[in-house]
């Protein structure tokens, strides 16, 4: 795995590995709701009942609890030096709840660099960023050792638009653009999706 705090660039986009010193730009992407509905990112991460009983102040804990370990739980992505989105990533064992998940179970034992979400800042949604970030994630998680990177993106019906919590898996057009292919699809509106990573 790469050091700590190490910068991985694609492109004019710029990941950092949360931690203390990207905490602040990681509140201010996800903003005072913490993304979506007090979750700070916690809902791959914890039990229904324990992120409800967290829900805000609680879970913003939590994930500061997991920034100052390794593996970082994710990375804050830059445009020049703004922060403008979130990547929570890592290997599927760190996402409990995906792990348990009846729908997005693991289709094999492949070990893979696990998307588990993605949440762009609302002044910058619709700009057509998520593939360029997919691409800046891809770059990290391949200087970090993986060789697959894995993502659990919605795929909105025709004419249909995900809200930002349906949405926080990614969409599955970017992650199309950002060469990934479709692996599984275990309901009408979730594939699962893969790319596999250079050196």
């Amino acid at each position: 795995m790469n050091a700590r705090g190490k910068q991985k660039a694609s492109g004019s986009l710029t990941v950092k590995e949360l931690s203390k010193k990207t905490w602040s730009d990681f509140e201010a992407v996800l903003g005072n709701n913490g993304g979506a509905r007090g979750c700070w990112c916690m809902h791959w991460r914890l039990s229904i009942a324990e992120w409800m009983e967290g829900k805000g102040e609680g879970n913003k804990k939590a994930m500061n609890r997991l920034a100052q370990r390794e593996p970082a739980p994710g990375v804050v992505v830059y445009q020049d030096d703004t922060p403008v989105a979130w990547c929570s990533a890592g290997p599927r064992s760190s996402f409990p709840r995906l792990e348990r998940s009846p729908l997005l179970a693991s289709i094999d034992d492949e070990p893979v660099c696990a998307i588990a979400c993605v949440f762009v800042h609302k002044k910058h949604r619709g700009s057509g960023l998520l593939p360029a970030l997919l691409e800046a994630v891809c770059d990290y998680a391949a200087s970090a050792g993986y060789t697959t990177a894995e993502g659990y993106p919605v795929e909105p019906a025709a004419g249909k638009r995900a809200g930002a919590d349906t949405a926080m898996t990614g969409i599955a057009s970017a992650f199309l653009d950002a060469g990934f292919s479709e692996v599984a699809r275990p309901r009408k509106d979730r594939p699962i999706m893969r790319r596999k990573l250079g050196k």
